[in-house]
């Protein structure tokens, strides 16, 4: 009987924490990610990184829809974001393509880590309106990610742009409807 009410205890214990879970599993991509970059596997990173999109899609889904959501998971959710959408994403695109500009391209890998960890701290301290102010870090991420492929195509200097643009986005006031 001890044992069957443990397991029973357990088992509930592990469902209130789903969403929590998932969410370590989007930072674990993001982990992932960064150490497929730095070992030169770039497309395993892309993967990774695509990886951590899904589970950070999901994440808040299952929290409300089982009334799970926390203060806890908020944050959790924040310092996946920064590392799968804000660290993975800048370290892939500066190895390929940013660390060819030496300083320059540290410091535009920077300002964008720095913007994403700023717009997320913003999103944590607003109340929930139904609208985003500013790029979420996500879609920033994403789309940093994505220009991955475009590293054959296109000149060096548009991914700086790019990582301003994403920067600027996310910092910026105009709101956005969420989905």
């Amino acid at each position: 009987m001890l044992i069957t009410e443990r397991m029973d205890h357990t088992i509930k214990k592990l469902r209130s924490q789903t969403a929590n879970i998932i969410t370590i599993g989007n930072m674990l991509f993001g982990g992932a990610s960064l150490m497929a970059t730095l070992n030169g596997s770039y497309s395993y990173s892309v993967l990774f990184i695509f990886i951590a999109a899904f589970l950070d899609r999901f994440d808040g889904m299952v929290a409300r829809k089982f009334n799970q959501e926390s203060d806890l998971g908020k944050q959790l959710d924040s310092m996946s974001d920064i590392l799968s959408f804000g660290v993975a994403p800048a370290i892939l695109m500066y190895q390929l393509v940013l660390s060819d500009f030496g300083f320059v391209g540290m410091v535009f890998t920077v300002i964008y880590i720095s913007c994403g960890a700023f717009r997320l701290a913003r999103f944590n301290i607003s109340d929930a309106t139904g609208y985003f102010t500013g790029l979420p870090i996500t879609a920033a991420g994403t789309v940093i990610t994505l220009s991955y492929f475009g590293v054959p195509a296109f000149s060096p200097v548009v991914f700086m742009f790019l990582f301003i643009l994403c920067s600027l986005l996310m910092v910026s006031t105009f709101t956005l409807r969420k989905v």
